[in-house]
């Protein structure tokens, strides 16, 4: 796509007077969200942009990356190891450092079209400036806004073969806005696209792997490298194992799933291990809260409780670890080919991954390939290891190590040829195929450590191919038999809007993302089916209130794209059913604190009968029922805090909610909580804390200091309350 052959640099000065050269000081600079970031080229771009006014920067991208900042002097004792361990020689960057301070030059302008979840709801740069967007149609977006520079963090090839590199982290927009750059030079538009080598990303393979001269420039050098941004686990609660725990009903052998990053990701994981490789706990788990006995019917129906035979194929925008963990458990498992022929095939299990001796008549029946073989056949026959090469095509005949044969199937000498040459397994494979990741240190080590062959499981593509169905439907439909698209939201109506990224005074919490990509293409598949996962409270400043609500000022999702809606507390079917139906559904999942209200709301609103009772089943939806019927399970070792490890010790994880806990009630509670740690500051700290302290340098304060002695004492406070 370069007019000219690329060039490597050692100088990131060098790209920066390349892109003026090029395009002015007008500069609309697109950069991946997330991980794929070319930090550097970012940061001195925008110096160079804050020490000239006359340059007029928009920088166009999502989700920038921060090392978490402590807001108090106990926060960064605890913070402070933590942060150097995780994120020590991470790139931070410059423009962030001055958006958070609201000390953005004039002349520069970021806009976001997703967040980190509430991070800029103090921003008013921010949020004035955020873009609304679909994530397939963000490339659109970008170009309509002018983008002239496009740049991202790319791999190196592993053998040093500099005319190819991978997009590792993010094709998911690069590789449709490379080929948009390309159509909008043609028509004028002056534009740039460079890269940025960092050793540290994966080589992953797909349409992530691109010829490097489809780039103007590369920032290549050893001093560029950083260290990858680490994403460490979050904590499960027990209300996210129970969503995890009901969504892993819906799930269908053979099928297809997508699920996002955090905690709720997690939960399903680990609930999927268990009714992989533990069934016979899953079944006791299921029953323990009677789950057959509410949704048998439906599971029946549309999901299992059995173990994965086959496994699922991923189809997700984000790879996240839980991909590698449901691979390593032997649940990843179903090859998709990008064939639609073939799949059709595996699909109705007229084939299996093993090749049969009659694969070449099968093929000819279902008009895959020609009984008189083309080119074209032959390629296709040699590309998914049905057969074996090398063979070349001559004039319409086949050869091989000295012996010629027709490309007539009907002849005997052919068919006795082409029998020798069967191959074993089908090659292309893929049992993941995802647009962009970020995760844990250990998510990249493994990618990292993983042979080629291996790594190739895990394709990574483009987001219009993974996150919509046009183009190429027949094929993306089949790929994606059984779809279970698992989406998260804030809230939800009694009548099924979803609320997800913004409050309904205007203020942005996150962005749309692909969320409304899925629910679409879940909607538009015939077996397919969106769950909705909403956590039924939440706790503001010690104040309790109900995620189920009559209605709201704000929607993400609108009603009439209702499904399947999960709470801890059971799975509301929305799909097809009437407003009373649904609000009935929906009052059955909320929290029984709140479900009297809610009822007596969509009765005065004539949207339910009047004489309308919530059953009894489902007048127990408690977290304290939960949890105590959840304790003998985790005593047995499952529904743990952190199913698939953590990056943090066990100390860190007891101060971190200890000092949670302790913000919450100084917010809500101050004079009480003051009143607490005054009597901990006249009593000696029990010995049971004593380590803890020690890490927080809290142990031996100074016995003159009085503001370490009230810190010690606010810690042990702290981790009384907490238990």
């Amino acid at each position: 796509m370069a007019a000219t052959q690329t060039k490597f640099v050692n100088d990131v000065e060098v790209c920066i007077n390349h892109i003026f050269e090029t395009v002015g000081k007008k500069i609309v600079f697109g950069i991946p969200l997330a991980l794929g970031k070319p930090n550097h080229i970012a940061n001195a771009l925008y110096l160079r942009a804050k020490q000239d006014p006359e340059i007029d920067l928009t920088i166009i991208t999502a989700l920038s990356l921060e090392k978490p900042a402590p807001s108090s002097n106990l926060e960064a004792r605890l913070l402070g190891p933590i942060v150097k361990r995780i994120w020590d020689g991470f790139v931070e960057f410059e423009y962030m450092k001055d958006l958070r301070k609201n000390q953005l030059p004039p002349n520069v302008r970021i806009s976001e079209f997703f967040t980190k979840a509430g991070g800029y709801m103090n921003s008013p740069h921010a949020q004035q400036n955020y873009i609304s967007s679909n994530y397939t149609h963000a490339v659109r977006d970008l170009i309509d806004n002018g983008l002239n520079v496009i740049a991202n963090l790319i791999a190196p090839h592993p053998e040093g073969d500099k005319s190819l590199v991978s997009m590792s982290c993010n094709p998911d927009l690069t590789v449709e806005g490379f080929a948009r750059v390309t159509e909008v030079r043609k028509q004028g538009r002056k534009c740039v696209i460079i890269g940025q080598m960092n050793s540290n990303l994966p080589y992953m393979y797909g349409d992530a792997v691109m010829d490097s001269n489809v780039y103007d420039m590369i920032l290549d050098d050893p001093k560029y490298d950083f260290p990858l941004f680490c994403v460490p686990k979050a904590s499960v609660a027990p209300a996210d194992h129970m969503i995890g725990l009901m969504v892993s009903t819906l799930l269908r052998d053979n099928g297809s799933l997508q699920i996002g990053i955090g905690s709720l990701g997690d939960a399903i994981g680990a609930s999927m291990v268990m009714r992989h490789k533990h069934n016979d706990a899953y079944q006791k788990a299921l029953s323990a809260f009677n789950i057959p006995g509410r949704y048998n019917g439906l599971i029946q129906k549309l999901g299992g409780t059995g173990p994965f035979e086959k496994g699922l194929y991923g189809a997700t925008e984000m790879l996240v670890d839980v991909f590698i963990q449901l691979y390593k458990n032997g649940i990843l498992k179903r090859k998709v080919y990008d064939h639609a022929g073939l799949q059709e095939l595996l699909n109705n299990q007229v084939i299996t991954e093993t090749i049969p001796p009659d694969i070449l008549d099968i093929f000819v029946d279902h008009h895959i390939i020609h009984e008189r073989l083309t080119q074209a056949d032959l390629a296709l026959l040699m590309k998914y290891g049905i057969i074996t090469g090398p063979l070349a095509y001559v004039d319409g005949r086949i050869q091989c190590d000295g012996v010629d044969v027709s490309n007539d199937l009907r002849d005997e000498k052919t068919r006795d040829f082409f029998i020798k040459h069967l191959g074993d397994e089908l090659q292309e494979g893929v049992v993941c195929h995802g647009s962009f990741f970020i995760g844990p240190k250990e998510f990249y080590d493994t990618l990292n450590n993983m042979p080629e062959d291996e790594r190739k499981l895990f394709s990574m593509t483009g987001v219009e191919y993974v996150n919509q169905l046009y183009g190429g439907e027949k094929l993306k439909s089949l790929q994606r038999q059984h779809g279970r698209f698992v989406n998260a939201g804030m809230m939800v109506t009694l009548l099924g809007s979803v609320i997800s990224d913004g409050l309904e005074c205007g203020n942005i919490v996150s962005g749309v993302g692909g969320q409304y990509n899925f629910v679409s293409m879940a909607h538009a598949l015939e077996d397919g089916r969106l769950i909705m996962m909403v956590r039924s409270t939440k706790k503001s400043c010690g104040k309790l209130s109900s995620n189920i609500v009559f209605n709201y000022g704000h929607t993400t999702i609108p009603r009439h794209l209702r499904d399947f809606v999960v709470t801890e507390y059971g799975i509301a079917d929305l799909r097809g059913k009437c407003d009373k139906e649904v609000i009935a559904e929906m009052l059955n999942v909320a929290d029984s604190r709140f479900q009297n209200q809610l009822l007596d709301q969509a009765k005065k609103a004539g949207k339910i009968p009047a004489d309308y009772e919530i059953p009894e089943a489902f007048r127990q939806n408690t977290p304290e029922r939960l949890e105590a019927t959840m304790a003998p399970l985790k005593v047995e070792g499952y529904f743990q805090d952190f199913p698939f490890g953590t990056d943090f010790t066990e100390e860190e994880i007891s101060l971190a909610r200890a000092l949670k806990g302790l913000k919450e009630s100084v917010n809500c509670s101050r004079y009480r909580t003051v009143a607490g740690i005054v009597r901990q500051f006249f009593s000696k700290p029990p010995t049971a804390v004593l380590p803890l302290l020690e890490r927080m340098k809290l142990d031996l304060p100074q016995c003159n200091c009085m503001r370490e002695r009230a810190l010690q004492a606010a810690v042990v406070y702290a981790l009384r309350q907490s238990a």
